[in-house]
């Protein structure tokens, strides 16, 4: 007898804390794990006495639930997922929906969705953020892939979701294909931008201005009371206020080596095949990359000088505000990039994305949840075409005021010799987009020198393409290829 709502495989840390929301939220939940072990465990432990129906088969589960079928995946992304979908197929029938909840790379959400639905079943590739405790309480969750399998899924994902304020769940259908987990990637992209950018302010705190941990968590306290306002504000604030039973601080006794899952490699990656300039969250990624050698840089601090003058001396309050503004100018920067970013792969895969909709599921759940995207959301919603988020009037004008201070800052971390790798790119970003000439003609000519790549001219139509024979000795033949 058919008697579950909803299949979920794989019982780790987000899969356990998933069917639990979904249980509290009313449904009855069919959970199987590879580990069968898992699943008698979770039955008898924090499952038990709930509606949860375990199954220690493939078959078992299939056989538990209400048709169409419904079966999430939350397993470890790669060649786990492909294995469990081929398992699947030949239990399941035409109409039967397929979820992949994990952090899958969307191309190969886009793959399995084209390869499920020429079996005649549906697939959907879903961000899901928010961590252990997002998935417990209400996740942030971006569904894409075969649209006719939303209105299934739908009722259960917007009642487990997080809420905004006003009660909208933050979870909406992102689009065909890869969609879901592309938008997902975008967001943990923006995730390392925000982390980063954190540690940066920290540091120049911290070794700049010789701030205690309980002065920055004085500081991150009142910080997350204004325009900051967000989830990894305010755990940072807890952070430099915790200690351990012996009295610690915690913070000093990790290790400086940052680790990473790939997912902000891979909006990298995307920015780059789409000749999209996503400066400040590249500068993250390297960030952890460049943190992870640290014997190279324990060895390199010993030979390597750096400026005579490493103390700050001058006001450290009204220098913990210019802070805060270089902080909330460069986070709008890379707001700005990773939707430049989601714009211009959209309009390559066919994808109709609903920008302020995407904001709108990241104000709750998610890592990067925020005050601030609310008015992200109000943008679009007043320019659903905005090109750049740096146009919007109400972004235009918190940049302008918050210029002086991001300034300062950058020259005051130079002059301390403190890298400031996002912050930095952030405002390098920002004048360049703001430059209505760059040195690329000088750049554009080296190529047509070298290589007779081409060059345009500005008193010429765009698109009509020069070449000179800059030594004499060329010839008037150029290449074939030319990418503006």
């Amino acid at each position: 007898m058919n008697q579950a709502d909803i299949g979920l495989i794989g019982l780790a840390v987000m899969g356990e804390n998933l069917v639990l929301n979904m249980e509290r939220n009313g449904f009855t939940v069919a959970v199987f794990n590879r580990t069968v072990s898992k699943v008698d465990d979770f039955i008898k432990g924090r499952g038990q006495g709930k509606k949860f129906i375990g199954a220690h088969s493939l078959q078992e589960l299939v056989n538990a639930l209400q048709k169409p079928r419904r079966i999430m995946l939350m397993v470890k992304a790669g060649k786990p997922v492909d294995e469990f979908i081929e398992a699947l197929i030949p239990l399941l029938e035409k109409g039967d929906i397929i979820i992949d909840g994990g952090n899958s790379h969307f191309p190969d959400t886009t793959r399995r969705t084209q390869y499920l639905e020429s079996k005649g079943l549906r697939y959907i590739g879903t961000g899901v953020s928010g961590g252990e405790e997002g998935a417990l309480r209400g996740p942030s969750i971006m569904p894409g892939g075969s649209p006719s399998a939303w209105e299934f899924v739908k009722p259960i994902f917007q009642k487990i979701s997080a809420k905004t304020e006003q009660g909208e769940p933050c979870c909406e259908w992102v689009g065909e294909n890869g969609a879901g987990h592309f938008v997902k990637m975008v967001h943990n992209g923006i995730e390392y931008g925000d982390m980063q950018m954190i540690c940066e302010t920290y540091q120049l705190m911290r070794q700049g201005l010789g701030l205690t941990n309980k002065q920055m968590h004085k500081v991150f306290t009142a910080w997350n009371k204004g325009e900051l306002d967000s989830y990894l504000i305010e755990i940072t604030r807890d952070i430099l206020g915790y200690k351990n039973e012996a009295g610690e601080e915690v913070v000093d006794k990790i290790l400086d080596t940052a680790g990473q899952k790939g997912t902000g490699k891979w909006t990298v990656m995307a920015a780059l095949d789409a000749g999209q300039p996503l400066t400040l969250i590249g500068e993250a990624v390297f960030a952890r990359c460049l943190s992870a050698l640290k014997e190279e840089r324990v060895a390199a601090a010993k030979v390597l000088p750096g400026p005579k003058t490493a103390k700050f001396s001058g006001n450290k309050a009204k220098f913990i505000d210019d802070l805060r503004q270089a902080l909330y100018a460069s986070k709008i920067v890379s707001y700005a990039q990773g939707y430049q970013l989601m714009r211009s792969v959209a309009k390559e895969s066919g994808w109709n994305l609903n920008y302020g909709g995407i904001a709108l599921m990241w104000r709750g759940g998610c890592i990067i949840r925020s005050a601030f995207l609310g008015k992200i959301k109000e943008a679009f919603d007043n320019n659903p075409n905005m090109v750049n988020l740096l146009l919007d009037p109400f972004f235009a004008d918190a940049v302008k005021q918050a210029q002086g201070a991001w300034r300062r800052v950058i020259q005051t971390a130079v002059k301390l010799g403190i890298p400031t790798p996002a912050l930095s790119s952030a405002l390098n970003y920002y004048d360049g987009y703001r430059a209505a000439r760059l040195p690329a003609n000088l750049l554009q000519a080296q190529r047509d020198y070298f290589g007779a790549h081409t060059y345009e001219r500005v008193d010429k139509p765009r698109g009509q393409l020069f070449h000179t024979n800059w030594t004499g000795r060329g010839g008037s033949t150029s290449a074939s290829i030319y990418t503006a």
